[in-house]
């Protein structure tokens, strides 16, 4: 079985029909491109770790035209790096009100809710999951966001759950396979 035909058949035909027309992913950052764990050094510093399975996964989207975006409370010069290495964009930081940074990136970007999907852990996350077209939590996301999203990962945050999406998202448009091809 191929991997596309693998993950059509697990996945509910509600998240297939939504992931069908994603124009966009947006992400929050800790949580779900990293553990979630706060690194500080004893000289102030601060670490983060980002898993590279999931920047695969944020390149896989971009070539199938799928932009990819992060939307955090938190500002991070790491993840600016990171986000610089993927090419992704939007990267909105420091904005705790993630809904209305949802609705400025609609008309901004002429984007209905249904052409996006959001991926978070955390109560800050709620309202956008609640919302856009396909809201999706992490397999460790905290019990509000399970109840309320579409779609909950088997990876946890961190450790390959955006990667999980970006397959799901790419099997459902019907392009995941054509982008592994390269590979072989």
């Amino acid at each position: 079985m191929d991997l596309s035909a693998h993950i059509l058949t697990k996945t509910p035909d509600s998240v297939l029909a939504a992931a069908s027309l994603i124009r966009l992913v947006l992400l929050d950052v800790d949580g779900v491109l990293t553990d979630g764990k706060l690194y500080y050094g004893n000289t102030g510093e601060e670490l983060k770790a980002f898993n590279i399975q999931d920047g695969l996964g944020i390149k896989l989207l971009q070539r199938a035209g799928i932009e990819v975006g992060v939307i955090t409370g938190r500002q991070s010069s790491l993840l600016e790096r990171r986000a610089n290495e993927l090419g992704m964009g939007p990267v909105i930081q420091g904005r705790e009100d993630k809904s209305t940074v949802l609705a400025e990136l609609c008309q901004k970007h002429s984007l209905a809710l249904a052409d996006i999907c959001f991926i978070g852990d955390d109560l800050p996350d709620l309202k956008v999951i609640r919302n856009v077209g396909l809201g999706i939590c992490v397999a460790n996301a905290n019990a509000a966001l399970v109840q309320y999203a579409h779609w909950q990962t088997y990876a946890r945050g961190g450790e390959g759950a955006v990667r999980e999406v970006a397959e799901m998202i790419l099997a459902a448009q019907g392009t995941l396979d054509n982008l592994l091809a390269f590979y072989l």
